[in-house]
């Protein structure tokens, strides 16, 4: 893809996108960045109502309803986009493992809220159990994906219920 296949998708001239984007480099992280942004920012809405384990059961159907309405299509789009820029691009990867670690940051805050509560042993590791929550997350998403069956995401946001149960007071 090109700035001006770009241009022509959006109805912008050359110009204008050389206005804002000095190459196509920085127009792809701006992509990664806003895609971050609102993917984290709707997850940190989601994850902000997470006051118990039934709060924390709500977000993951939320994450399959989702994948329902979607009709389990598109993935999870960092995801996708860390399969078409992570092994060509530095500065995309190091922006899409940004993106993906406030994701998972967002998910440990969900889980030492619980832990402060008493709803999760003392001896937890809340970013631990955030990092297999997120990488359980992307395996489902992915899976759903390819799939066209958003029961790949229940399944694999099921182990991730179990296992963080596990580690309930």
């Amino acid at each position: 893809m090109s700035l001006d296949d770009v241009g022509t998708r959006a109805a912008a001239s050359r110009s204008q996108l050389y206005h804002y984007f000095e190459n196509r480099a920085d127009l792809i992280r701006a992509v990664v960045n806003a895609t971050s942004d609102a993917i984290v920012g709707g997850q940190d809405e989601l994850l902000l109502n997470v006051a118990d384990w039934s709060g924390l059961e709500r977000w993951m159907d939320a994450l399959v309803a989702m994948q329902v309405q979607r009709q389990a299509r598109g993935g999870c789009p960092l995801g996708s986009l860390a399969g078409q820029l992570a092994e060509r691009d530095p500065q995309a990867r190091a922006a899409l493992a940004e993106g993906l670690g406030r994701w998972q940051d967002s998910i440990g805050r969900s889980l030492e809220a619980l832990q402060a509560r008493g709803e999760l042993r003392d001896d937890a590791d809340p970013a631990a159990l955030a990092a297999t929550t997120m990488a359980l997350i992307q395996g489902g998403l992915l899976l759903t994906q390819v799939r066209r069956d958003p029961q790949q995401l229940r399944a694999a946001l099921n182990t991730a219920l179990t296992l963080l149960r596990a580690h309930a007071s």
